[in-house]
């Protein structure tokens, strides 16, 4: 539910007007490791008790990606790989994972908004019908649980990387910079996973060229 005196949500007009909004949003985009993943999801009109999933827990965040999926109309996942990230740049490999995640929905959107990302190409609707302003995630219920899913599903695929890369603590951290996350890729040099086009990453490569890593 919204709070007096709280903006009403960016999809509200559409609503009146019978159209269907999907609202994307995505994670990882700024990690140092793992996918980048976006998630696209069209709720029914109404009022919906989804927030940015950076304001939640993940328990939260957990519980309320099974509501997402029980009361939405259409929802998708998808995922830009390590490899696609490094030959496309960050910016066209989550281009490419908002596709598939439209592609992924159950019913076509009549309306689109995003958290600032772009999607011109990606968008097949009328430019009018594209909304993509800074902080949609807090605005917009429809981003927001995109967020959501997005957030959820990535946290899980970084937890398979932690069991198949032990000890630089993606379980932890998630493949974001943190000091952990630094004092291992020194400790260990990077994985397979790490974005060896990003700057911390690429740095450290440079400054230690000759170790050798061989994964089995």
């Amino acid at each position: 539910m919204r709070s007096e005196g709280e903006s009403p949500p960016l999809e509200r007009d559409w609503w009146e007007a019978g159209l269907r909004v999907a609202g994307v949003d995505e994670a990882g985009r700024g990690a140092w490791a793992g996918p980048v993943v976006v998630a696209a999801v069209i709720l029914p009109r109404g009022e919906h008790p989804f927030r940015d999933s950076k304001t939640l827990s993940a328990r939260q965040r957990e519980a309320l990606e099974a509501r997402v999926k029980a009361v939405a109309l259409g929802w998708g996942v998808g995922f830009a790989a390590v490899d696609e990230i490094e030959r496309l740049g960050i910016l066209k490999a989550t281009h490419r994972a908002a596709q598939r995640a439209l592609e992924c929905l159950a019913v076509l959107p009549d309306a689109l908004i995003t958290d600032y990302l772009r999607l011109e190409r990606e968008w097949r609707g009328p430019a009018s019908l594209l909304r993509c302003p800074p902080k949609a995630d807090r605005d917009s219920p429809t981003v927001a649980a995109a967020s959501i899913l997005a957030k959820v599903a990535r946290d899980r695929h970084m937890l398979e990387l932690e069991a198949q890369y032990p000890g630089y603590g993606f379980a932890t951290h998630k493949g974001y910079g943190t000091t952990l996350h630094r004092e291992n890729l020194i400790r260990l040099g990077p994985s397979p996973v790490h974005r060896k086009t990003f700057a911390p990453v690429r740095c450290l490569l440079r400054a230690d060229e000759k170790r050798a890593f061989n994964w089995d």
